[in-house]
């Protein structure tokens, strides 16, 4: 039982240490994670597991939306892409279908693979890029 104990105090101890570039990349990656558990609990028939999960990805989208700070006029862009993506979460989650999750996981990839570049060309985050 220690090592899940550990684990978990490791996991604490990156998000408190992770800059503001990091955990946004780590937002990207807990929603593509959750977005795929949600695809594979679709294709399985485990409607509950696909539905929390699902959510998971939305809450993450609502996140991001949150934090935009609408004085860039880029913020509005990206609102208008969360905007898309929580509506097509919502419509996978009323008909629990893994196409529209694929696509969903597919444009939030792209999103973060361009955010891991802005981080590696910015040099932001540390050595663990």
């Amino acid at each position: 039982m220690a090592l899940p104990n550990a684990f978990a105090q490791y996991n604490n101890s990156k998000i408190l240490t992770a800059t503001p570039a990091e955990l946004t990349l780590m937002l990207y990656e807990g929603a593509i994670k959750f977005c795929n558990i949600a695809i594979v609990a679709i294709e399985h028939k485990e409607i509950a597991k696909a539905h929390t999960n699902i959510i998971k990805t939305e809450r993450i989208i609502d996140q991001f939306r949150a934090t935009l700070d609408m004085k860039y006029p880029v913020a509005k862009d990206f609102d208008r892409v969360y905007e898309y993506l929580q509506g097509r979460l919502l419509q996978a989650n009323l008909k629990k279908d893994a196409e529209i999750l694929k696509e969903v996981c597919g444009h939030i990839r792209s999103m973060r693979d361009t955010w891991k570049e802005v981080m590696r060309i910015n040099k932001v985050g540390g050595s663990n890029m």
